[in-house]
């Protein structure tokens, strides 16, 4: 991404935001409990979702993008069906939630990260809970992350200890603490993997951001002492990272300020900083997220997503198409039915049939939802231009004619069908105080 691109105003505040797996939705959680649903191809609102009382603080698709599982800070944890809107179901924490997700490969396994505890997995089937081992029972504040295919949990504390557990059985796999220069451990503020690869990044109190190759992690084996591939920071200002994050090919990765508006994005493979892009000046980072499978960086900052992409170039040609994202990720079946705009072009048969995903990926779940309905706005359905007059239908009668104690065929006072109270489950923490 190279400028902005313009901005998505949700109307309230917007706090956090996650692509679905194929970067053709947006759910964008907000401080008044709305997750307001965009559809990324038209830039329009596809849904709102009335979620929560309080601010929504963390947001996830799952696999095949029907479900979405959000935290608010009234320490709700809630499933939503994204056709509907309805919530399938909830579960009541003792304390507030800093990060939910689903199991990548598993949709009914969510991990969620509460403050004061141990990270809990739920499994939604059965509404019941597993508290996930730390190094210290110490630990107030301990962040988790699934890896790309969900085999393993890392989690991180703020003594630098970075944990690596078997999902199924929670059994320690392999261990290492992340160290500074000088020996002394930092707190672990956040872990992201990226969609390709094994490689994941740790972001630290020490305003370093390291990348480490998760296959050298498991084969160093408890108490291990890794190297880390890539170690980025910013030298001059020691600009310390409110979010970080890979692209969705895993070379780049960005890194959004804590101070200001400003996006700072890295080359993974060599470690050199590529570019910066500055937002409005005075303004606080929240949160980032980069598109899965195109060049965009979608930011969160006073409230309101700003989206960041390369330069448009108009011209009737064929420099008007990035050949490099489109040749790096596209095939002609797949990549072009998510983006219109890419159609197949004369010439472009011999670019072979490729994947869109990694190479181990399954095939794309044929209930896969890519897009929601957008139903069109109309100022007075009552009045229609183009259709008879109401008394020149047959079988209508008006409103007098039917008498004061009479209805109107098909009519209620209430909703035809109510929606079902979703089951609410209290989760309770050993040692954890309620908020």
């Amino acid at each position: 991404p190279q400028e902005a691109d313009g901005t998505l105003d949700c109307i309230s505040m917007a706090l956090t935001c996650t692509f679905n797996r194929w970067g053709t939705l947006l759910a964008v959680g907000c401080n008044d409990g709305r997750i307001v649903i965009w559809d990324f191809l038209t830039r329009g609102i596809a849904k709102i979702i009335s979620a929560h009382i309080h601010p929504v603080c963390s947001l996830c698709w799952s696999r095949d993008g029907h479900k979405l599982v959000s935290a608010s800070t009234d320490n709700i944890v809630s499933q939503w069906d994204v056709l509907s809107g309805d919530c399938d179901q909830r579960f009541r924490f003792p304390s507030p939630i800093l990060k939910v997700q689903y199991h990548p490969r598993d949709q009914n396994r969510v991990l969620v990260c509460p403050m004061k505890s141990a990270p809990v997995m739920l499994t939604l089937s059965d509404s019941k809970h597993v508290v996930l081992p730390v190094d210290d029972d110490s630990d107030l504040n301990v962040v988790a992350s699934f890896d790309r295919r969900g085999e393993y949990i890392y989690t991180g504390n703020a003594k630098g200890k970075i944990l690596v557990l078997k999902t199924d059985t929670q059994d320690l796999v392999a261990s290492f603490r992340v160290t500074t220069g000088t020996s002394n451990t930092t707190a672990i503020k956040s872990i992201e993997f990226a969609r390709k690869g094994s490689c994941f990044l740790i972001n630290t109190a020490d305003r370093i951001i390291r990348v480490y190759d998760g296959r050298e992690i498991l084969t160093c084996g408890r108490d291990g002492e890794p190297e880390p591939m890539q170690k980025l920071q910013d030298l001059v200002n020691r600009t310390p990272w409110k979010k970080c994050c890979f692209s969705g090919d895993g070379e780049y990765i960005v890194a959004g300020s804590a101070r200001q508006h400003a996006l700072y994005i890295w080359e993974k493979s060599i470690g050199n900083l590529v570019k910066i892009l500055h937002g409005t000046r005075g303004e606080l980072l929240l949160d980032v997220a980069w598109h899965p499978v195109r060049p965009i960086i979608a930011s969160i900052s006073s409230g309101v997503v700003s989206i960041w992409a390369q330069n448009q170039v108009v011209s009737e040609g064929l420099g008007s198409f990035p050949w490099e994202q489109g040749l790096e990720w596209a095939c002609p079946g797949k990549f072009w039915l998510f983006h219109p705009w890419k159609c197949p072009r004369p010439g472009w048969s011999n670019l072979g049939q490729g994947k869109v995903w990694a190479c181990d990926e399954e095939l794309e779940d044929a209930r896969a939802l890519l897009y929601l309905p957008i139903a069109p706005e109309v100022e007075d359905p009552e009045e229609n231009p183009y259709g008879p007059p109401p008394e020149a239908v047959p079988g209508a009668l008006p409103d007098d004619a039917l008498g004061p104690d009479k209805k109107r065929p098909g009519s209620s006072d209430g909703p035809q069908n109510p929606k079902k109270k979703p089951k609410t489950t209290n989760i309770e923490l050993q040692g954890v105080p309620n908020d």
